[in-house]
């Protein structure tokens, strides 16, 4: 029984590990998506996404 019960509290320490492990490569992911996304809004400040329209396209932009 005693062995049982050390296995059983080895493992819950390894699945509070892999969650904290999981989380913390989140977060990682999370604040390099958001930095990307940051520099990419300060390069194209001022213009849409599509870009600008010139006078021989009239003022529709390209569907999507």
């Amino acid at each position: 029984m005693f062995a049982y019960e050390l296995h059983r509290m080895h493992h819950a320490e390894l699945v509070r590990e892999a969650a904290a492990q999981r989380l913390s490569r989140d977060a990682a992911r999370a604040a390099r998506a958001s930095k990307g996304t940051r520099r990419f809004g300060r390069r194209s400040a001022g213009h849409d996404s599509e870009g600008r329209v010139g006078p021989e396209r009239g003022r529709f932009v390209r569907a999507a």
